[in-house]
C-alpha cells in the first residue's frame, strides 16, 4: 500500500545525539613524538641514507643504533656525508 504524501518519516533529532568527549593526549606520547621528530630530523640532515649506507660506516649493528649511540662511535648525523664519501673510497 503506498503511503500517503503528507506522512513524513520519523528521524531522530541531530540535538538527540550525544557527543563524546575529547580523549586526553598523554605526556607519555608527546615524548615519544618529541624523540621520533628528532630522529626524522638528524636522519634528514644525515641526508636520508640507505641501510646500506649505515652499514657502511657503522658495520653491522649500523641501522639498528639511535642516533646517539652513532655519535658516541664517532660519527654523528652533521658528519654522515663525510663519512660515507671516505667508506666509498676506500671500498674502491
Amino acid at each position: 500500500m503506498p503511503r500517503s504524501k503528507k506522512a513524513t518519516l520519523k528521524r531522530k533529532s541531530v540535538t538527540a545525539k550525544k557527543s563524546k568527549p575529547a580523549k586526553a593526549v598523554s605526556k607519555k606520547s608527546a615524548s615519544a613524538g618529541k624523540s621520533r621528530a628528532e630522529g626524522i630530523r638528524l636522519f634528514t640532515l644525515a641526508g636520508r641514507p640507505s641501510k646500506e649506507d649505515f652499514v657502511k660506516v657503522y658495520g653491522p649493528a649500523g641501522p639498528k643504533m639511535t642516533w646517539a649511540q652513532r655519535a658516541e662511535a664517532g660519527v654523528p648525523a652533521e658528519k654522515f656525508q663525510a663519512a660515507l664519501a671516505s667508506a666509498m673510497r676506500q671500498a674502491k
